[in-house]
C-alpha cells in the first residue's frame, strides 16, 4: 500500500452516516470501505492494511472502544478517529488517551473530519517502521515552498491567481511561516520574473535610517551621506519590491511610502527632483494592521492601498500533515550542505514532530532538524529527544483542556435543552446517556451550574 492509494475504512452501525463518510472520502480522490458494526470489521476478510480508520463509539455488541483494544493486541497499529455523540465524550477521552489519533462529535463537519483523515493518512502510510527520506510528490514546489495539505494548496492556488497581474499582495502569517518564500513565488511567477526581486525587512533598520533606505539620498543630505545612494524603490525599478514586516514603518514615514506605493514616485533625501519608478509591491507582516489603525498606530490609507489582494499564510500548526513532508526536505537539505549521510528518521520520532505544537512555525521546525543533522553520527536521524517530549506534553496538556471544554460544553447545551432539570425523563442526565449522580460530579469537577 502506498501513500498514493490511501485506503480508510469506516465502522458505524447509522448507514446515513457511513454514506456521508463515504461521500466525503470520495470527493477527496480516498478509496473506502465500510462495516456495520465491530464484529463485521474482524469478520471479514481484508487484503490490505488501511490507512486510517473511522470508527463510531456506540456500535452495537462490541463497542469502538473495544474494537479499538482488541487491535492494540492484536499489534495492528492503524491511526483511529472516533465519531462520537456528546454522550459519550468521556469514553472517547479514554480512546483517545489509550492512542486514538482524535475525535469528533456528530454531526461532524466534514472539511474538519476530511483534513483529519489527510493527516493521519500522511503520518501512517508515508512513514511505516522508519521513514526513508526519499523524494516525496507534491504539487506545489516553488524554491523552499514543501506541502501537499488542503491549507496550503488554497495559499498557492491565490498566488497562481494574483501573480500574473502587477496588483499590490499584503501577505499575513505568524512569523516563521516563509512569508518572503511565498513573495518570491509570487515574483518568479509573474511577469517580471527575469527582473530583480529586492526585499527589505522594515523592522530590522532604525527609524531614521528606513527612509534613506527606502528612498535613497543625495551626497550631503545628512552627516555620513558621503556619496549619491539609490534606496531599494530605485533597485526594484520594473521588478519587485518586498516590504517585509510594513507594520514596523513608523507613522512619520507612512505618507511617503503610501505616496510611493500609489504614485509610484518619490523624491530621494536631500534632493527635490521626483523619482518615477514601475515597481511591483508585496508586503507582509505578522502584527494585526486592522487593530493598528484603530490605535492610531496604523494609517488607514496606506492600508487599503496594500491590501488590494490579502492572502493569510497558515501556521505550521494548520497544515501539520506537511510536516513529515517538511522534515524530510530538510533532512535530505541539510545532510548534503553538511556532509552527512542521514538517510532515515523512525516512525516514533516523526509522529512527536508531527504533533509539537510549534509556535515558531516552519522557521522553529528547520531550526530543530538542522540542531538534529549536527548531532547525527549515522545515518539514522538523532533529535533531542527532551525537547521533543516537552513540545508532547505541552501538546497533550492542550489537547486535554480541549477534552474538558467539550465535555463542559456538552453539559451545558443538555442543561438548556431540558430546561436546567438534571433527572426524569427529558432530563440533562438521559439526553447525555449518563446516570444523574455521574453527571452530577461531572458538573462540580468542570464547574458547571444549572444558570450555565
Amino acid at each position: 500500500m502506498s501513500c498514493k492509494e490511501p485506503l480508510v475504512y469506516v465502522v458505524d452501525d447509522d448507514p446515513s452516516a457511513r454514506q456521508g463518510v463515504v461521500g466525503l472520502l470520495h470527493s477527496a480522490g480516498i478509496r473506502a470501505e465500510t462495516f456495520a458494526s465491530g464484529e463485521e470489521f474482524l469478520a471479514a476478510p481484508r487484503n490490505k492494511t488501511p490507512s486510517c480508520l473511522v470508527l463510531d463509539v456506540s456500535l452495537p455488541g462490541l463497542s469502538g472502544l473495544d474494537l479499538q483494544q482488541q487491535l492494540a493486541k492484536s499489534d495492528v497499529q492503524v491511526p483511529i478517529i472516533f465519531l462520537t455523540g456528546h454522550g459519550d465524550i468521556p469514553m472517547t477521552v479514554r480512546a483517545v488517551k489509550a492512542g486514538a489519533a482524535n475525535f469528533l462529535t456528530k454531526p461532524f463537519d466534514g472539511e474538519e473530519l476530511l483534513n483529519t483523515i489527510r493527516q493521519c493518512i500522511n503520518s501512517y502510510e508515508c512513514q511505516q517502521d522508519r521513514q526513508h527520506l526519499e523524494p516525496m510528490p507534491s504539487d506545489y514546489n516553488f524554491e523552499d515552498i514543501v506541502g501537499n495539505s488542503a491549507a496550503l494548496r488554497y495559499v498557492l492556488q491565490q498566488i497562481s491567481i494574483v501573480a500574473p497581474t502587477d496588483s499590490t499582495v499584503l501577505l499575513h502569517g505568524e512569523t516563521g511561516t516563509g512569508k518572503e518564500l511565498f513573495a518570491r513565488a509570487i515574483h518568479n511567477l509573474s511577469p517580471r520574473q527575469d527582473r530583480t526581486f529586492v526585499r527589505i525587512n522594515c523592522a530590522a533598520i532604525p527609524s531614521g535610517l528606513l527612509e534613506s533606505e527606502l528612498f535613497g539620498h543625495e551626497k550631503g543630505a545628512f552627516t555620513g551621506a558621503l556619496m549619491q545612494k539609490k534606496g531599494r524603490f530605485e533597485l526594484a525599478d520594473h521588478g519587485s519590491l518586498f516590504l517585509d514586516e510594513i507594520g514596523d514603518i513608523s507613522l512619520e514615514l507612512q505618507p511617503k511610502l503610501l505616496r510611493a506605493v500609489q504614485e509610484q514616485e518619490f523624491e530621494r533625501l536631500g534632493s527635490a527632483k521626483t523619482v518615477h519608478v514601475d515597481v511591483r509591491i508585496i508586503a507582509a507582516t505578522h502584527r494585526d494592521l486592522s487593530e493598528m489603525i484603530r490605535d492610531d498606530k496604523f494609517r488607514e490609507d496606506l492600508f487599503y492601498r496594500l491590501n488590494v489582494f490579502p492572502i493569510e499564510i497558515p501556521a505550521l500548526r494548520d497544515r501539520r500533515e506537511d510536516i513529515p513532508l517538511l522534515v524530510n526536505y530538510f533532512v535530505s537539505k541539510l545532510s548534503r550542505q553538511m556532509g552527512k549521510k542521514v538517510q532515515s528518521v523512525p516512525a516514533e520520532t516523526m509522529e512527536i514532530l508531527a504533533n509539537a505544537p510549534w509556535p515558531g512555525n516552519v522557521r522553529e521546525l528547520q531550526n530543530l532538524i538542522e540542531r538534529a543533522v549536527i548531532l547525527t553520527p549515522g545515518s539514522e536521524l538523532n533529535v533531542p529527544m527532551a525537547e521533543l517530549k516537552d513540545r508532547a506534553a505541552a501538546l497533550q496538556a492542550d489537547t486535554q483542556s480541549t477534552f474538558h471544554d467539550a465535555e463542559r460544553q456538552a453539559i451545558i447545551n443538555a442543561l438548556k435543552a431540558a430546561s436546567g432539570r438534571i433527572a426524569g425523563a427529558g432530563g440533562a442526565a438521559e439526553i447525555l446517556g449518563l446516570k444523574r449522580t455521574t453527571l452530577q460530579n461531572k458538573m462540580r469537577r468542570l464547574n458547571v451550574a444549572r444558570a450555565d
